[in-house]
């Protein structure tokens, strides 16, 4: 039994007045352990959210330094980040939010050489990236460890989510490979609203608490999808296919995969 101080259950009575959550609710969410890939647009709003909710140890992946056309989104940094390793920034302000978490920092790009021994001890993994290659291999390397898994993606004025369990549709049951490198372009090409990526990394947020108190109904077999322009939602049924390449009956891909990356620089 988690031994909580007199500050923390100050902290945390908003979480523990609720029924679904109470005192035992907030002691899964402290023993729990989270991995976010990406400090930016989405990762952002995910870390703050999750460091506050007290989720006890929270990893963060990206190997990017803060710029200044990041910060129109990337809430997490501040101007005086500029230059600064985001995982340092993020986790400066992870830290002042809630001193009860432990960040741990992979200034590192993800890739086939160590996804799987990064995302290894973690409870839950969220996909914060912006391009597809990095996307196919979270997936791919959740699906073969075993790792439940958020998804999110942003563009211009829409964004789209799913919730990853392992026996439920993944990202290649609903898109069999990457697009080939430019056929669609970045945030850095075509843009973003910035408040569409908090809209979607709260979303993820909330399906990673969801997850570890074991609460209400995941976004699994279900794509997620919404529009700011019209604040319209809609929510796809997919499901898992036998013919997945990575999860389903006789797969194909037995190792991760190092896709191209399209160049994802603004054009001045």
């Amino acid at each position: 039994m988690y031994d909580f101080s007199e500050q923390q259950i100050e902290r945390y009575s908003r979480h523990i007045l609720l029924q679904d959550v109470g005192v035992e609710g907030q002691e899964k969410i402290l023993n729990a352990k989270v991995l976010v890939i990406g400090a930016g647009g989405l990762g952002a709003p995910v870390s703050l959210y999750l460091a506050a909710a007290g989720v006890g140890t929270i990893g963060i992946v990206d190997a990017d330094v803060v710029d200044l056309s990041n910060l129109q989104r990337q809430v997490i940094h501040f101007t005086n980040d500029v230059g600064k390793a985001k995982v340092k920034s993020a986790k400066e302000k992870m830290l002042a939010i809630n001193p009860d978490v432990k960040v741990n920092t992979y200034h590192t790009f993800l890739d086939s050489s160590n996804a799987l021994d990064i995302i290894s001890n973690y409870d839950f993994i969220i996909d914060g990236t912006d391009n597809f290659p990095v996307k196919f291999l979270i997936n791919d390397a959740c699906v073969m460890a075993g790792k439940p898994f958020s998804h999110g993606g942003i563009l211009r004025f829409t964004g789209q989510t799913f919730t990853h369990l392992p026996g439920t549709a993944c990202y290649r049951c609903m898109f069999k490979e990457p697009p080939p490198p430019g056929a669609v372009p970045t945030c850095s090409q075509a843009g973003v609203l910035g408040a569409i990526a908090g809209m979607l990394g709260t979303i993820q947020a909330a399906e990673a608490l969801k997850y570890i108190l074991g609460i209400g109904e995941l976004l699994t077999n279900r794509l997620l999808t919404f529009d700011a322009k019209t604040m319209k939602f809609h929510t796809i049924n997919t499901r898992k296919t036998d013919r997945c390449p990575i999860c389903g009956t006789h797969p194909t891909i037995n190792h991760l995969i190092d896709y191209e990356q399209a160049a994802c620089e603004l054009k001045k």
